[in-house]
């Protein structure tokens, strides 16, 4: 795994780049948080829908909402990067689209719009 850091201004982004699976369980999604804020500094974590197990976007499974609980505790922002529209669940998509109209998690088709969103730039 290699983690690249976009900066603007205060604003630090890791963005995540990997071809492996990063986050299939909630202990592995606190261990990439841990890292990426003790030796990167950041707070906010761009990532591949590919870097997701499958089972975050099966919204029965818990994954999604854990794992996303325990960044809004600890004040990470997190971006997917990938295409939502497959999955065919009305439930993922009303997920995302009210995740999309906060500013704290980001389902997005493309790494730019990750970056400004996470740096608050939309």
């Amino acid at each position: 795994m290699n983690i690249e850091i976009d900066r603007q201004g205060d604003s630090t982004v890791a963005l995540v780049n990997s071809p492996e699976l990063v986050i299939g369980d909630v202990a592995a999604a606190l261990d990439l948080m841990a890292e990426v804020g003790v030796v990167h500094g950041c707070d906010k974590i761009v990532l591949r829908q590919s870097n997701l197990s499958e089972d975050f976007f099966e919204l029965k499974t818990g994954l999604a909402g854990d794992i996303l609980q325990k960044y809004t505790n600890y004040g990470v922002k997190l971006a997917v990067v990938g295409t939502f529209d497959g999955y065919g669940s009305k439930s993922l998509n009303d997920f995302i689209y009210e995740c999309n109209q906060g500013n704290r998690f980001f389902f997005v088709s493309d790494t730019q719009q990750a970056i400004q969103a996470l740096h608050g730039v939309r």
